[in-house]
């Protein structure tokens, strides 16, 4: 799978967030600035869930300080489902009922041990194919389109 990845300040979950995923399997690039540099949130995070949105890349994580800026920012790509997770069992419930293709992060929260959980369930969950939760996305995709 391809993954991309974004944040808004550099920091240590952006390689520790490389080697796992490397180590599941996966590809990833990086968009965002380098060490001591710093870019705006909602332009990384733009830039990340339209890559999602369009193809380009399988799944996306994307960071900023708490976080909820950075889900707000991808959610609004249209096709993308982001889900805000601190916790390994969170990020279980976004992909299994949720079909969430961008994970959302606090760099201020996450600590390494903590992404590592994340990350297992993250990539070890798989959607939902059950009747029930096949609806509930069906629901989540009308919305979208009376959004428009």
């Amino acid at each position: 799978m391809k993954i991309v990845i974004s944040s808004d300040d550099y920091c240590s979950l952006i390689p520790a967030i490389q080697e796992e995923a490397r180590k599941a399997g996966h590809d990833c690039a990086y968009i965002g600035p380098g060490p001591g540099e710093e870019k705006d949130w909602p332009q990384v995070t733009a830039d990340a869930a339209r890559a999602v949105a369009s193809g380009e890349y399988h799944e996306g994580i994307v960071l900023c300080w708490t976080g909820t800026g950075a889900c707000i920012a991808a959610n609004k790509v249209r096709g993308i489902r982001a889900a805000l997770c601190a916790d390994a069992e969170t990020a279980k419930g976004a992909r299994v009922w949720n079909h969430a293709n961008v994970l959302a992060l606090s760099i201020r929260k996450t600590s390494e041990p903590v992404l590592r959980e994340i990350l297992e369930a993250w990539f070890s969950t798989p959607f939902s194919s059950d009747d029930w939760n096949l609806k509930q996305m069906e629901r989540i995709l009308s919305l979208e389109k009376a959004a428009e």
